[in-house]
């Protein structure tokens, strides 16, 4: 459903507050081996999440990615709109720009519920939320 860079990110983000919830702050090369990411490609999606303010990192030893426990918890809508942009949520299934109620495209009577229950769902859900559902890593797929 969502492009590679959206799934590891999802993955690598969960992972982090997962051990983050345990005291510890792991790094590129775990996080990748963790979620089964190339590690220079995990890297840069770590980058942007950093640049976005989504997670903060500490270079050196000892260092590594942790979520700010002062920031509220993270939407995941959030970063999807991000890393997707916002026309999953607002966008026609047939890929048409002037979609709507009044000019529904011939997927529209079916589409529509079906993204707007995954907008309800990415919205309510939280990457925090999701690491207590976890029973314990690795999120390997």
């Amino acid at each position: 459903m969502f492009n590679k860079e959206t799934e590891y990110a999802l993955r690598g983000l969960v992972y982090i507050q997962i051990q983050n919830l345990t005291g510890r702050m792991p790094g590129v090369a775990e996080i990748a081996k963790e979620i089964d990411a190339p590690p220079f490609f995990t890297a840069k999606i770590l980058q942007r999440m950093v640049r976005q303010g989504f997670v903060k990192s500490l270079k050196g030893k000892g260092g590594g990615f942790y979520f700010d426990i002062n920031k509220p918890d993270l939407p995941i809508k959030d970063f999807i709109v991000a890393t997707e942009g916002g026309t999953l949520f607002s966008g026609c299934g047939f890929g048409l720009r002037n979609c709507d109620i009044t000019n529904p495209c011939p997927l529209h009577e079916k589409y529509a519920p079906i993204r707007d229950s995954i907008n309800t769902l990415v919205s309510t859900e939280t990457i925090q939320s999701l690491a207590t559902k976890f029973p314990k890593p690795p999120l390997l797929p």
